[in-house]
């Protein structure tokens, strides 16, 4: 959930000195309050795919970040590159207009193959408001492993459509632990600035911060972190800003202010649609193949590879099995896609050369969510921006770096609402399965209980402070903290182990993994900003090394 969407619950208040009972939530409070949403599926029109067959120069598997920027930086280099993507393309509207649903209205968009929403504030009262929908190819997949969900973007855009767009560079005296193989000079003299002009990130104007009323919520967190002792940075988005502030004026469509975000946002966002797919697409070298799943790579003669691609229909059936060829072939699947392909490819013998590594050195960023509940005199407003702005930085003496996160109901809340990252050191390993035929993942919830102490030396402090306490009715009866999901999925294909210190492959010349499964667990901030600039630096190289 690149990178990463935290927006959820609400409650009403009672009297002044007792807290708030009860709640509902972005996810959770729109099951109770809106209808159902209707569950017949727009036609899209169909894109040109692959061909059966085919021969292509370089074969991109995904179009997240990772995949952007390599697509981009080959295009301009003259090289013809053909993408193939999971998930739709997300550029047809629904019956309502709109491409994407709202978060506090899932309908068949919203989920990818599920016959039930799962989402990740999932309860009111403690008691369960997960719906029924269609089975369909939605825009968030919630993929259960053993101990955790791990939310992904699928579609055209990969986890850029899903998450808050909080685009965060690492502090340097942090990057030495995120990746240890790579010159810091580099990336933030030149990769990171590069990957954030290309994100399109920008700020919040401070101004309008501390006057808007959607943004009430944010200075509540704000003004009770200060109390604690802990510093409130304003985070850059990729939000279009000055669009927001034409929202909170009325004078345009409403998109984050109408609380879009976790299945999409129809207007304001700058997802890698329009951004770095643009700009590639413009080009007139890239090509993409939406509803395309990636089955099998293996060597062919010459030097090439076989990729067995199967074609997918918006129900999740196969609709057709294409075997092309390619020159080159570049894994963006995401963390967990690339990692799952790479294991069973080596499993089963179809790249029996790469090493040991593979699979190995996966972690969750550190994922918890929480909620606070707040007192009368502290409401957060009925109106919030479901893009976050800020975030409360702990990471040197606690290990925790907590996004302040909106609760767009559309009712008053009197809640707070996080999700923290952590320096939680527990990784886990991908392995196949070959009874089940799957690649399993040996993450233990328990060791998600790392994560929830670093974060509860920001929110303990806090509610010791501020006399409030945790809610209790957000994630299942009397349950406190989300410590079974991850929206920052990392690892799997680690750089300088699994691959070389520029992403090839060991042991397959023309393989490289180009996407988070490079960054061995943990970014100590949002990792979609890290991901970009790492996948500018390995581009770069292997354009000059390779291609010429």
């Amino acid at each position: 959930m690149s990178d990463t969407t935290t927006q959820h619950s609400g409650s009403q208040g009672v009297s002044r000195r007792r807290f708030i009972a009860g709640t509902g939530s972005i996810l959770g409070a729109a099951a109770l309050i809106r209808p159902g949403a209707s569950a017949h599926a727009a036609t899209a029109t169909k894109p040109a795919s692959i061909g059966d067959g085919a021969h292509v120069p370089v074969l991109v598997i995904g179009t997240g970040y990772g995949g952007a920027v390599t697509a981009l930086r080959l295009a301009q280099a003259g090289v013809d590159v053909q993408m193939v993507e999971m998930g739709m393309a997300w550029d047809t509207p629904g019956s309502d207009g709109k491409i994407f649903c709202n978060t506090t209205s899932p309908d068949y968009r919203s989920y990818w193959l599920r016959t039930k929403t799962k989402q990740p504030l999932s309860n009111f009262f403690g008691i369960p408001i997960d719906r029924d929908i269609p089975r369909y190819t939605g825009i968030l997949d919630a993929e259960d492993f053993s101990g955790i969900t791990v939310y992904q973007g699928r579609g055209v855009g990969g986890g850029s459509l899903v998450n808050g767009g909080m685009a965060v560079t690492p502090k340097r005296e942090n990057f030495a632990a995120i990746l240890p193989s790579v010159n810091p000079d580099e990336m933030y003299n030149t990769y990171y600035p590069r990957a954030n002009a290309g994100l399109g990130s920008g700020l919040i104007d401070p101004a309008w911060f501390d006057t808007v009323d959607c943004y009430q919520f944010a200075r509540v967190g704000r003004k009770q972190a200060q109390r604690s002792g802990f510093p409130f940075q304003f985070v850059p988005d990729v939000y279009d800003w000055d669009y927001m502030k034409q929202e909170s004026a009325g004078t345009v469509p409403k998109s984050a202010v109408a609380g879009e975000i976790l299945y999409g946002n129809n207007y304001g966002k700058k997802s890698l649609q329009k951004t770095y797919l643009a700009q590639a697409k413009s080009t007139g070298r890239v090509t993409i193949s939406p509803l395309h799943r990636v089955t099998s790579v293996s060597p062919a003669a010459g030097g090439r590879y076989t990729v067995v691609i199967e074609q997918l229909s918006t129900g999740g059936d196969v609709t057709a099995t294409k075997s092309v060829t390619s020159d080159r072939v570049f894994f963006a699947a995401g963390s967990v896609g690339t990692s799952k392909l790479l294991v069973k490819l080596k499993a089963t013998g179809a790249l029996p050369h790469l090493n040991g590594e593979i699979g190995r050195g996966w972690g969750d960023n550190g994922n918890v969510m929480c909620g606070r509940a707040n007192y009368m005199w502290d409401p957060t407003g009925k109106i919030q921006a479901s893009i976050p702005c800020g975030g409360i930085d702990n990471w040197t003496a606690g290990g925790a770096f907590a996004e302040v996160a909106p609760l767009p109901t559309g009712i008053e809340t009197y809640a707070s609402f996080y999700l923290s990252i952590t320096k939680n050191p527990n990784r886990g390993t991908f392995s196949w399965n070959p009874v089940a035929g799957r690649v399993d993942l040996d993450w233990q919830t328990a060791w998600k209980q790392a994560s929830i102490d670093m974060a509860k030396t920001i929110f303990d402090k806090i509610n010791a402070t501020e006399g409030t306490i945790y809610r209790t009715d957000l994630f299942g009866a009397y349950k406190i903290w989300n410590d079974t999901l991850t929206y920052h999925p990392l690892g799997g294909a680690v750089l300088n182990k699994a691959t070389d210190n520029y992403g090839r492959l060991q042991g397959h010349p023309g393989l490289y993994v180009v996407d988070g499964s490079l960054i061995p667990g943990n970014t100590s901030v949002n990792p979609f900003v890290t991901i970009t600039a790492l996948a500018e630096r390995n581009i770069e190289k292997i354009i000059a090394v390779d291609l010429t």
